[in-house]
């Protein structure tokens, strides 16, 4: 109770200080009272609040192209062709990776302070979970906490299981056929969105000490599962990415129900690192359009390794690479034009 309670308390950055402040004066003294509150686990003054990450200023360097451009995200697709979806489990490993999805659910939510208005909120795969699992006093400041711990430990897994198959092909002098390159990006995904929340608040030094346990428990726990069963693993961070979809579904629900006022000001701009990282057209920089962007690549990596799960782990090519025969059948690809929410059976594309 107490860490649910205090690790809630994070203040925002300079950028997001000033939008707030916006707010309250036009809706006349809306929010006075949450921005007030003491602050438990914060080593910055109020008053000294600064971007996270300040751009760098000098003249020798200049901004370069990122080694993985974000693929182009339709619109309309991001808002009809995302939701939330399941993937019944079908035989041990499944339900293994299941009920790890469940712990960890358990303990993020514990960690996070994250309430429902439910005494027993809907579980992965139940029936109308959107419409029955309804987050509970769940502010600007509390989404922002829960964001930033979420992805601050997502990104683990695609790098873990990129570095085993890169030393895995180099120790057995095989190819890799193109699983680390889809891998890596995974990984640099979600720490774009980790520096892109991090843009709109600052953790104090409780949760970068919760962040700094998470992240070593779940490395080294996706380290040696890896070894063991890498199909399991896929499967696990599949049903991982359907709770992030499930996580930003409700968000953006909240927003379109005018619960989170400060973030649906219109004076109220994302940060230019994610305008730069996503191509955001100049009249979609809200945050309603920001989440649609981040739950878009959830479900992305939500499709990927239900897909790699079904897959040979030594053999098969990476499908979301390889080039296709005959491109008028779907098929996996980078895009969302064809995304599959439990992922590709292997017979639909080897």
């Amino acid at each position: 109770m107490f860490v649910a309670r205090t690790s809630t308390r994070i203040p925002l950055s300079k950028g997001t200080v000033l939008q707030v402040s916006r707010v309250v004066s036009s809706y006349g003294g809306y929010g006075k009272s949450s921005l007030s509150q003491p602050r438990a686990f914060s080593t910055t003054r109020r008053a000294g609040l600064r971007e996270y990450f300040p751009q760098p200023e000098t003249e020798m360097i200049r901004k370069t192209k990122p080694a993985w451009e974000h693929p182009e995200f339709a619109y309309e697709d991001m808002k009809t062709k995302i939701f939330y979806a399941h993937r019944k489990p079908a035989d041990f490993s499944d339900r293994v990776a299941l009920f790890m999805v469940r712990m960890l659910r358990w303990g993020t939510d514990i960690a996070t302070g994250y309430k429902h208005d439910v005494e027993s909120p809907k579980k992965i795969g139940d029936a109308n979970v959107m419409a029955a699992t309804k987050p509970y006093s769940m502010s600007e400041r509390k989404w922002l906490t829960r964001f930033v711990f979420l992805e601050s430990v997502a990104g683990v897994p695609g790098m873990v299981a990129a570095m085993l198959r890169h030393l895995n092909s180099m120790r057995r002098l095989k190819r890799d056929n193109g699983w680390i390159e889809t891998l890596l990006e995974e990984s640099q995904n979600e720490r774009m969105h980790l520096l892109t929340f991090l843009k709109m608040a600052e953790p104090g030094w409780f949760m970068k000490l919760m962040i700094l346990g998470a992240q070593g428990v779940f490395f080294n726990s996706m380290f040696l599962s890896y070894l063991v069963s890498p199909r399991t693993c896929h499967r696990f961070v599949g049903y991982l990415e359907e709770e992030a979809v499930l996580t930003y579904s409700l968000a953006i629900s909240d927003l379109e129900n005018g619960k989170l006022p400060l973030w649906t000001h219109p004076n109220f701009k994302v940060p230019d690192i994610a305008v730069d990282y996503w191509k955001i057209p100049e009249d979609k920089r809200t945050m309603r359009d920001l989440l649609l962007y981040v739950r878009a690549d959830e479900a992305k990596h939500r499709e990927v390794n239900h897909t790699l799960g079904n897959l040979d782990q030594n053999e098969d090519p990476n499908p979301f690479v390889s080039e296709y025969k005959d491109p008028s059948v779907p098929h996996p690809g980078k895009g969302i034009e064809h995304v599959r929410p439990t992922g590709w059976e292997r017979k639909e594309i080897i």
